[in-house]
């Protein structure tokens, strides 16, 4: 799977809102009421990122959670980043 050019990857984030395109990685941070929470919710990406064989970097400060994207086969951003994005977006 081909990486996107920096044009694909500023149009694609139109489609996955409070991502960023930052450090060559698609990166979000999730906050959440305490660390419980916050490690459910990693168990979830866990779960979609086996699915889907593509696991992002993970960050867990407390009740906050970050998360990088990138296709490092590829050598940048891909449509698999934008897509597991997308459902870990949509899971919450």
């Amino acid at each position: 799977m081909p990486a996107f050019t920096p044009e694909q990857i500023s149009e694609s984030l139109a489609t996955i809102p409070e991502w960023k395109f930052e450090g060559g990685n698609l990166v979000r941070t999730f906050t959440f009421a305490d660390f419980r929470d916050a490690m459910s919710f990693v168990n979830t990406v866990a779960a979609f990122a086996e699915r889907a064989k593509h696991h992002p970097d993970i960050d867990i400060r407390y009740n906050k959670v970050l998360l990088a994207l990138q296709s490092h086969d590829a050598g940048g951003i891909t449509e698999k980043d934008f897509a597991l994005a997308m459902e870990i977006g949509e899971a919450l």
